[in-house]
């Protein structure tokens, strides 16, 4: 799989492809049906797929400050899209220069002069170009110019539900992280740095994970979850997998305090995790965040919760 930052990076010699379009934040299962819509293009074609993305999130240039969370990392996002069979990952630099494109210089620097594309399929509420100006009929119509086709592939809507970013962010919101996996295809991941906390739970006999975040980052609301904690090398395969037990919140027991992710790989107490990129996978929800009148309490809580986990975990 090649993967390309910038529009120097894509090769001189590159040839006709067919390329598919999206923020694709999440590669959710309505992005799935996407990419596979130009899969299939691409075998009838013998052409190699092109998913294109943006990085940083379009919102943060044009309306600094309005950054959604973010489901995913770029660097997940390609690991993703490669996964579902995408030959070739161009994320593009999305500044105020690139905004201020036409429709009409978007494709015909990117699609056209840049990446050869023999065809372009998106999601049929896509929209590019200055103001977002552009949308699916002119695409279809600036094809005929540049001599690739256009498709929109109707958005996904399961039992009732239309299947996006912003649904998903909506349920994380909520807690609700077995929805956000459903519409995923896949439970939601919040990836970081270990670092070092205050160091309660190693106290209290659960030492935990504390992941530090990349800005933006979409966390499930305050609460105990239960999932898996991952530790990944620096290009994020996995290198080791435990079930386990998840706080998300400020520990209020202790006082208010800076809201942190942590989890506690269930039944180990000898992971050193410091300075490893790790990931945290979650599947479900325990209970909301509870402040408690004692250690003991809260202890004897934990322990419920450990075997919550391990049920919900098991196999």
């Amino acid at each position: 799989m090649y993967r390309w930052y910038g529009l120097a990076e894509v090769p001189s010699d590159w040839g006709a492809c067919v390329a598919t379009i999206g923020e694709f934040d999440g590669v959710h299962r309505g992005h799935q049906r996407v990419v596979e819509r130009a899969r299939e293009i691409g075998r009838s074609r013998q052409l190699p797929v092109v998913a294109i993305t943006f990085d940083p999130h379009p919102d943060e240039v044009i309306r600094p400050g309005s950054h959604p969370p973010l489901l995913t990392t770029a660097r997940r996002r390609s690991e993703l899209l490669a996964g579902l069979g995408a030959d070739a990952v161009f994320v593009l630099p999305f500044n105020l220069d690139f905004s201020r494109l036409s429709p009409d210089e978007f494709v015909r620097v990117v699609l056209s002069e840049r990446l050869h594309a023999a065809a372009v399929v998106v999601g049929e509420n896509f929209r590019f170009g200055h103001k977002a100006a552009g949308d699916v009929p002119m695409l279809a119509q600036l094809g005929e110019k540049y001599d690739f086709t256009a498709e929109g592939v109707p958005l996904l809507v399961d039992d009732g539900v239309t299947i996006s970013s912003t649904y998903i962010r909506e349920r994380l919101a909520a807690g609700d992280v077995a929805a956000a996996a459903r519409a995923l295809g896949r439970p939601h991941r919040v990836e970081g740095i270990v670092v070092r906390g205050h160091m309660r739970g190693r106290g209290l006999g659960f030492p935990t994970a504390n992941l530090e975040t990349p800005p933006h980052t979409a966390t499930p609301a305050d609460g105990v979850y239960a999932g898996w904690l991952t530790r990944l090398d620096l290009d994020g395969a996995e290198l080791s997998r435990w079930p386990a037990a998840i706080s998300v919140g400020t520990n209020p027991t202790f006082g208010a305090g800076e809201r942190t992710v942590e989890a506690y790989a269930l039944d180990r107490d000898d992971l050193d995790l410091y300075g490893t990129h790790a990931a945290i996978d979650f599947t479900a929800r325990l209970r909301g965040t509870e402040r408690f009148d004692s250690v003991e309490a809260l202890i004897t809580q934990m322990r419920e919760d450990v075997i919550k986990a391990r049920d919900l975990t098991a196999g």
